[in-house]
């Protein structure tokens, strides 16, 4: 992005069009590229001023810019180039110090001419036990114009450093938009992004087309620089698709003013799309991380496919899935927003037809009635999602889909294992271990939460002995493919005998 002091556009027609560049600009984009690199070493002073000269021959008119226009180009490719720059501050002593001691000395005396300057400064060089000539080179040196360009390693050459002034040219004008309408052929990718942004949208089809608007806050607040760079990020999300075109209504010092970008002006030379917060609030943030802890037989997912609503489509915060079923719920949290916007949001959540969705709906709008007459679960909540209450909400389907899994299978099952856990066979039929912990299993007998045939009890009765020591037991059971030691023990008819912390001994029960 660039300051708004060097944006160039076009207001032709009533429109708002930056004067992007072309192929007429490498040359110049070469030159600053080689400025920056000529003054390594040398003081911001002595660079600022190749660039003066460079900027004024660029903005004479008889070049590829047309007159007090090329300056501001070179500015701009400038601009950019100054952040890939590194400067530093060279001085013998620190220049805090040394300034502070320089006013002390002058105080003693009053300082009005080069003679008396001269003094303070052979003063301060004597307390500092320096020379005057270090006291001279410290005293000013952390000031910009006297810092040292060390190192320039840029990203671009002179063609991509072209196509980044356009991209940053193009962020720029976005500063003042209040609306801006998106077409991408990666709309899951723009959504994502304008959700990870923070800004208020909505998505609609337009002839056929998925369009995104995104608004800025004039409806409801003032607009604040934070949204202009929010537009201004977007962008470059934007033009890292493969196809895409935006419409943005800027206003332009009180005029409202149409702008139109699409694939061919502006790129993302060779950098990834912007990196931008995983979650669009706390709330989702916190409510991911405490999920993501729980063993359940729920996965969550990050903003799940679009979801017809009406006309337009909507795409919630999360979707749990079912780990035992092609089964998904719908997670969306509303947090506080304005009238309008929570009017919208229910507009939509009562066209989403034929999914199950939960709504974590904070208490302070009193919409939760509306919610639930859209035929969706509504999850009051205050400051944070209760964890417990979305859980409790998922169970309700769970155990629907327990019982339906359980009807399905027989009565009776009969593994071919001879021993194998209830978490294994349920993993292999492909349900929960609920649907199955009820069924009779005949040809098996189970030993708490493992089924075992008899042969292998048997076979396990004359290898355990009375006076055998725990491990040895373990190890016996083990071998079988026996793991629930304390169960099968039970069964066979021992016990453990504890001392102290040696081990354990296999008694008969009494």
């Amino acid at each position: 992005m660039l300051t708004k002091d060097l944006l160039r556009v076009s207001r032709a027609g009533g429109g708002y069009r930056p004067r992007f560049v072309g192929r007429e600009a490498r040359p110049l984009a070469a030159r600053v590229l080689g400025v920056f690199q000529g003054h390594v070493g040398e003081r911001r002073r002595r660079l600022e001023e190749a660039l003066t000269e460079l900027e004024a021959e660029a903005g004479a008119g008889d070049g590829a810019f047309r007159a007090n226009d090329g300056f501001k180009v070179v500015r701009g490719f400038a601009a950019l180039l100054d952040r890939e720059a590194t400067f530093e501050t060279d001085a013998p002593l620190p220049p805090e110090r040394v300034r502070r001691t320089v006013f002390e000395c002058a105080e003693a005396a009053t300082v009005a001419t080069e003679a008396e300057r001269a003094v303070a400064i052979d003063a301060a060089a004597d307390r500092l036990g320096t020379d005057t000539a270090s006291i001279e080179r410290s005293l000013y040196a952390d000031r910009e114009a006297n810092q040292v360009l060390v190192a320039f390693d840029p990203r671009w050459d002179p063609d991509e450093l072209v196509a980044q002034y356009n991209l940053s040219l193009a962020q720029t004008a976005l500063f003042d938009a209040t609306e801006v309408r998106v077409r991408s052929s990666d709309p899951r990718a723009l959504v994502s992004a304008v959700k990870r942004l923070r800004l208020m949208y909505e998505i609609g089809t337009v002839d056929g087309a998925r369009e995104v608007v995104v608004t800025g806050p004039d409806a409801l607040f003032r607009r604040t620089r934070r949204y202009g760079t929010a537009f201004a990020r977007l962008l470059r999300t934007v033009a890292g698709t493969a196809e895409w075109s935006l419409v943005a209504t800027v206003d332009d010092r009180g005029a409202e003013r149409e702008m139109r970008l699409s694939t061919g002006d502006v790129s993302v030379p060779g950098v990834e799309p912007v990196a931008e917060p995983t979650y669009d609030s706390g709330v989702e943030a916190d409510f991911a991380a405490r999920f993501s802890g729980l063993d359940l037989d729920w996965s969550l997912v990050r903003e799940p496919e679009p979801l017809e609503a009406g006309h337009r489509v909507m795409i919630p915060d999360f979707a749990f899935d079912y780990r035992h079923a092609d089964f998904r719920v719908y997670f969306e949290i509303m947090g506080f927003w304005m009238p309008e916007y929570v009017e919208k949001k229910l507009d939509q959540l009562a066209t989403v037809e034929d999914v199950e969705l939960l709504v974590a709906v904070d208490e302070s709008l009193a919409v939760s009635e509306e919610i639930e007459a859209a035929d969706h679960r509504a999850i009051p909540y205050r400051g944070t999602v209760r964890v417990k209450d979305v859980v409790d909400a998922l169970r309700r389907y769970e155990r629907d889909l327990v019982a339906d899994a359980a009807a399905e299978l027989p009565d009776e099952l009969e593994p071919d294992a001879d021993v194998v856990s209830l978490d294994a066979l349920a993993a292999a039929r492909g349900v929960s271990v609920e649907a199955i912990e009820e069924k009779r299993f005949p040809a098996h007998e189970r030993l708490g939460r493992t089924l075992v045939r008899p042969t292998v009890l048997d076979a396990l009765r004359d290898e355990i002995e009375p006076g055998m020591s725990l491990g040895e037991a373990e190890s016996a059971l083990e071998a079988r493919g026996v793991d629930d030691a304390s169960a099968a023990l039970s069964a066979l008819g021992y016990r453990v005998e504890w001392r102290g912390l040696g081990g354990g001994t296999v008694r008969r029960k009494e």
